[in-house]
């Protein structure tokens, strides 16, 4: 029998409180994931018939732009950049709030845009010594498809 959304997240939410988080960290760890997951396909770039639309960091001064492309209705190709909020700092900043209260774990921003962006590592998801960008779909991965 296929399961609803409803149940998995339920299910998602059972299996953080036994991790050792709590409903609203997880929740909280839920909105930081989604908002990493969208940054990354703006990183990408997404597009439709008209427009293009993406996100950039300045090569010097890490800030972030938002950079829209289209077609005018001149017929003039128009390329505009301009500030944006640095959603992924400020999803990491939360997740990071939330590791310094769980210090026997960790946490991995997975920046792929076609998997889940956030997973916690636990003792032993990643051998000593290796890095977890080998590993880290050992640990448990914060996102309810």
């Amino acid at each position: 029998m296929k399961t609803t959304k409803r149940q998995r997240t339920a299910l998602f939410f059972e299996m953080m409180g036994r991790v050792g988080f709590t409903t609203e960290e997880t929740e909280t760890l839920l909105k930081a994931e989604r908002a990493l997951q969208r940054w990354a396909e703006l990183e990408c770039g997404t597009c439709d018939d008209r427009r293009t639309v993406s996100v950039e960091r300045d090569e010097i001064t890490g800030k972030p732009f938002r950079r829209v492309q289209f077609h005018s209705y001149a017929g003039k190709w128009v390329d505009r950049r301009e500030p944006c909020r640095d959603m992924e700092a400020a999803a990491l900043r939360r997740v990071a709030a939330i590791a310094a209260a769980h210090p026997g774990l960790s946490f991995y921003h997975q920046g792929d845009p076609r998997g889940c962006a956030l997973y916690v590592l636990r003792p032993g998801d990643v051998p000593s010594g290796e890095d977890a960008n080998a590993y880290y779909s050992r640990g448990v991965a914060v996102c309810v498809n």
